[in-house]
């Protein structure tokens, strides 16, 4: 199950991470060496459509549930860090139920991994970059952020039960009228809770919607920027059957690299009064 990760720079309020003051546009930084492993994926994901609909500016502090394996990191953290700040949260590894050691391990010591990556990555000091859960939110941060992303994370707090108490633990990291910009994996409307449940990846647009405003938000607008018609979200092996995963590995491969990635909800709420 997936995890929420996090990492933010210790002087987010004063200086920005950045050994470059240079700000880049998306399209450059979409176009940078960086990302040569990552670009075959714009096509599915389409991060310039979908930054421009959440309105993520670069003089912003931006929030990333759950950098995962960095695909969406590759693009913030060059485009924030020149004038902004880029900011990611973990969820309560208190709250981690397993028994794979080595999974635990990893949990346990992702702060410290994330603090040389990201340091050796975007040429700053490692004593700059902090790291840190969900339930330890430094108090000079709440209220600092215009916007958290939840991309392709939610599904793994929600099979954990974690996501509602979550996504209001993250709520006071925002400004007064803040944001939060979501692309989940979809199931269809009438899916069945077996459909949804356990862990297949994909959840219905009401379910996420409800959640939302219980957490304290209100939705503004939805768009279909990453909608792909031709998944049926309906896989016993889950979203993780189609492509970048193809869980299968060779059988079916041609089927499901025709079809590609999920279909996906891409929702902008607001943080309520």
């Amino acid at each position: 199950m997936r995890l929420f990760l996090a990492a933010a720079a210790t002087a987010m309020l004063a200086t920005p991470l950045a050994a470059d003051d240079h700000v880049m546009t998306i399209e450059e930084v979409l176009a940078a060496d960086l990302r040569d492993d990552d670009r075959a994926r714009d096509q599915y994901r389409h991060p310039v459509e979908t930054l421009e609909f959440f309105g993520v500016e670069p003089t912003m502090t931006v929030v990333e549930l759950n950098p995962g394996g960095g695909w969406y990191t590759r693009v913030l953290a060059p485009y924030l860090l020149p004038a902004g700040n880029y900011v990611a949260l973990a969820q309560d590894s208190s709250t981690i139920v397993t028994d794979d050691r080595a999974r635990m391990a990893r949990a346990l010591g992702w702060t410290e991994r994330f603090k040389a990556d990201f340091a050796e990555q975007y040429g700053v000091e490692a004593s700059a970059v902090n790291a840190f859960e969900v339930d330890e939110i430094p108090d000079e941060m709440l209220g600092k952020a215009d916007i958290i992303l939840a991309i392709r994370t939610m599904h793994g707090a929600w099979n954990a039960g974690t996501l509602l108490r979550d996504m209001k633990r993250a709520r006071p990291l925002l400004k007064d009228g803040g944001h939060v910009g979501v692309v989940q994996h979809r199931a269809p409307e009438n899916a069945s809770y077996d459909d949804v449940n356990p862990a297949r990846g994909y959840m219905r647009e009401s379910d996420v919607i409800k959640l939302m405003e219980l957490a304290g938000f209100e939705l503004v607008r939805k768009s279909e920027i990453n909608a792909n018609p031709k998944d049926p979200a309906n896989w016993e092996g889950g979203v993780w059957t189609l492509p970048p995963t193809l869980r299968y590995g060779d059988k079916d491969r041609a089927r499901y690299e025709a079809i590609g990635e999920s279909d996906r909800m891409t929702l902008l709420f607001r943080k309520a009064d």
